[in-house]
C-alpha cells in the first residue's frame, strides 16, 4: 500500500518508512507546492494513495465524500517524526485491513497511553 504523506507531516516519514510502505510519498514530491485539501484528496484518489494526515479537514471531507481515497487521520498530538513512523510501522495489519475493506473512507490512528 502506498501512502500520501500531507505537507504538515514529514518528508523524512518517506524514507523511514520506504521498507513498509513501499511507494509511498509526501505531497510536497508531487508538484503541486501546497494544494489545497480538494487537491490533494483528488491526487490521492488519482494516484491510489492512502492519504495521512493530521488535518481535520480531511475527516470531514472523507465522511463527506467516502473514498477513495482511503483517509488515515493521525491523532497524535506534539509528536516527532519517529513516533509518527513507529505508530504507523506498528499498524501496518490494521491499515492493510483498513485497505481491504471497500466499506471504510477513514482510519483514526491515535497515540496509545497508559493510564
Amino acid at each position: 500500500m502506498k501512502l500520501l504523506f500531507d505537507e504538515n507531516l514529514s518528508r523524512r516519514l518517506v524514507r523511514l518508512l520506504q521498507e513498509d510502505f513501499p511507494g509511498s510519498e509526501h505531497v510536497l514530491a508531487s508538484g503541486l507546492g501546497s494544494p489545497l485539501d480538494e487537491e490533494l484528496f483528488r491526487l490521492a484518489a488519482a494516484r491510489g494513495f492512502v492519504l495521512v494526515t493530521q488535518d481535520k479537514d480531511f475527516q470531514e471531507l472523507s465522511a463527506l465524500r467516502g473514498a477513495p481515497p482511503k483517509v488515515v487521520w493521525l491523532r497524535l498530538g506534539n509528536s516527532s517524526t519517529n513516533a509518527v513512523a513507529a505508530l504507523l510501522r506498528s499498524s501496518k495489519a490494521v491499515l492493510a485491513e483498513f485497505v481491504a475493506d471497500p466499506t471504510k473512507a477513514l482510519l483514526m490512528l491515535a497515540n496509545r497511553t497508559a493510564s
